[in-house]
């Protein structure tokens, strides 16, 4: 009897009639190392290493022989030989199991556009599951077999992308181009391949151009000021009264962005990576004095002001400061990171972060690199985000704040007085991009808290955010408010790409990535959407609410029900998610904890009705629904 073993979603073992079949876990971790190796076979050292990593070597061989007991036994009581040894070799016997990992066997002879769609239903769902090995050797084939599917998907992209499109191609097309952003996200080759696919080349190009021209801009209005001050102070021009003088300076130093790079805080026990990172900041802050177009406050005064925020906070309205450079260490002596994260301090908002190896011997290689690739990434981020206020009123900028104060907490009431804000704003600068876009988001929320169904609210909302997007191309918030108003009128693909458009003009902006991970929830891709969403609570670690319940919707989707609990205990208000509990709480067959929670929202919601709700809720997949409905009818809704 042939069984399958399934290696995507869930790492499990199937019989011929599809049905689950008990099997140890090491086991079959064991079945996938084998399938991937050349010749079938590995000796048992390896497999050791594999599967417990450093234990001690008699232990590790111990454990290996007890194991391999196990599963011969099993394969007995089901009368099939899947695993075979010999002469200190353990053998797979690919005629007894099949397996979704051998589905490129035959990709080179299949229509590229058919293959892509099975290797996308395969890539949406995580490798293993949720199954792992805490070894080394464990980390280092996972890392070469995600980097396998990534090279499988583009080269099986590359060669659809090439045949004439068919009524369905683009749609997949899209699919398979976000797909591979998600499984390889830092190589600039794969990221170029995808806008080619997406046809957004001529953002970035967009994006690219913008950032030329304000360096140019800045360092042409330095080169000016100095001029002018020069003939200020010329005998041969008149006096000019001291007064207007300190005025005219003080109007300079506004005019160039202030930046404070914090010393960097430590979570690991080393303290040799926490020196290496303070002298790397101070080298990296000398850096930025190569830069006309951002004013770096000295490391000494930085030190001074230390980790307290009322201290940092009083620190930077006092001086002026617009942006913090914010830095922690993390890990032991052989793997430690720096962990770097710009911070725009109006807003309190991330708007780049990166990650940089201090290891001894690639600091030594790529000190410069790094100090270079910070400065460098830092002042563009900075000139991009300053040229959205250039040549705006303040009256303007100050009625945009106000709003975006209202936003912070929704309500009806709230959404208007922004809304009020946003168009005094406009009224002042028609074509501010910010304002738009924040304008766009008081429709959509509106259509979400009346839950009228009133499509012209959605209608205004995406309106609005293509002219954000007319007036700015580079600018992350017109595609989010595109894509959300899309999602909420269920064009789910439409949504997707809107999305993946304003990760690539911020790829760094934590809230934008939320809300593509919580697109990517309703588009029923929801081992992608948990990708995306780890990575906004990674640039956002403080992170809120909405962030945590995104994350307990994907784990929720991917049947991950204790996951989905942990990340709505982490909420500051976890009642705000009582549904969502409920329905995890019922699945685990917890019927106790899922009616607690039951009481308590229809405490607040008396009329509440399942099917009308989910009737409501986008949901791209049926399955989607239907598991969301199980476990709210099981719950006792």
């Amino acid at each position: 009897m042939t069984f399958f073993l399934r290696t995507f979603g869930r790492l499990q073992l199937l019989d011929r009639n599809g049905d689950t079949v008990v099997f140890p876990e090491k086991g079959l971790l064991l079945f996938v190392y084998l399938l991937t190796s050349d010749q079938g076979q590995a000796d048992r050292p390896a497999i050791a290493r594999f599967l417990w990593g450093d234990a001690d070597d008699d232990v590790a061989r111990t454990t290996l022989r007890k194991a391999v007991s196990r599963i011969m036994a099993r394969q007995n009581e089901l009368g099939t030989v899947i695993l075979s040894s010999e002469n200190g070799l353990l053998s797979i016997n690919r005629q007894a199991l099949c397996s979704d990992l051998l589905l490129e066997a035959g990709g080179a002879e299949r229509e590229p556009v058919a293959f892509l769609q099975d290797l996308l239903k395969l890539l949406s769902q995580p490798f293993l599951g949720t199954s792992q090995s805490a070894s080394q050797e464990f980390r280092r084939w996972f890392a070469e077999r995600e980097n396998y599917h990534a090279c499988l998907l583009k080269e099986t992209l590359r060669d659809a992308s090439k045949l004439p499109k068919g009524k369905e191609a683009p749609d997949i097309l899209r699919r398979a181009a976000t797909t591979l952003s998600w499984l390889d996200p830092h190589n600039p080759e794969t990221k170029r391949f995808i806008l080619q696919i997406l046809d957004a080349e001529e953002h970035v190009a967009s994006l690219r151009k913008d950032v030329e021209r304000r360096q140019i801009a800045l360092s042409l209005k330095s080169s000016r000021l100095r001029s002018d001050g020069d003939v200020l102070t010329s005998s041969t021009q008149p006096a000019v009264p001291s007064d207007d003088v300190t005025s005219a300076s003080e109007d300079v130093v506004a005019a160039v962005p202030r930046l404070m790079l914090l010393p960097p805080r430590s979570q690991s026990v080393q303290s040799t990576a926490w020196q290496l990172a303070g002298s790397l900041i101070e080298d990296i802050t000398i850096g930025f004095c190569a830069f006309d177009s951002v004013q770096v406050i000295a490391p000494y005064s930085a030190a001074q002001v230390g980790k307290d925020a009322r201290t940092q906070s009083d620190f930077c309205a006092r001086h002026r400061v617009n942006y913090v450079l914010d830095t922690s260490t993390s890990g032991d002596t052989d793997d430690a990171t720096l962990f770097v994260q710009l911070i725009y301090f109006d807003q309190h908002q991330v708007i780049w972060a990166e990650r940089f190896s201090l290891h001894h011997m690639a600091l030594a290689k790529d000190r410069r690199a790094v100090t270079r690739q910070v400065a460098l990434s830092v002042c563009r981020e900075i000139e991009r985000y300053e040229s959205l206020r250039d040549n705006l009123s303040p009256v303007a900028y100050h009625r945009y704040l106000v709003g975006r104060r209202h936003l912070v907490r929704l309500t009806l009431p709230n959404l208007r007085r922004a809304r009020a804000e946003m168009k005094a704003a406009l009224n002042v600068s028609p074509n501010f991009a910010p304002a738009l876009s924040s304008m766009a988001r008081t429709y959509s929320k509106e259509w979400l808290l009346t839950a009228r169904g009133d499509i012209e609210l959605l209608n205004t909302a995406e309106t609005l955010a293509k002219q954000a997007g007319r007036t700015r191309s580079d600018f992350a918030d017109a595609y989010r408010e595109l894509g959300v108003a899309r999602l909420l009128k269920g064009q789910f693909d439409e949504s997707a790409e809107a999305m993946e458009l304003a990760e690539t003009c911020g790829p760094h902006y934590a809230d934008v990535i939320a809300d593509y991970a919580d697109t990517l929830v309703h588009c029923s891709l929801p081992a992608m959407a948990l990708q995306k969403i780890e990575r906004a609570i990674e640039l956002n670690p403080l992170s809120p609410d909405t962030y945590l319940w995104t994350a307990a919707g994907a784990s929720y989707a991917l049947a991950d029900f204790n996951r989905a609990l942990d990340y709505i205990g982490q909420m500051a208000d976890p009642n705000l998610a009582d549904r969502l509990s409920a329905a995890s709480w019922a699945m685990l067959d917890n019927q106790e904890k899922a009616r607690l929670h039951v009481r308590r929202f229809r405490e607040a919601n008396p009329d509440f009705d399942v099917d009308r709700w989910l009737s409501a809720v986008p949901s791209k997949e049926q399955w989607h629904k239907d598991l969301y409905r199980e476990g709210l009818k099981k719950a006792g809704f």
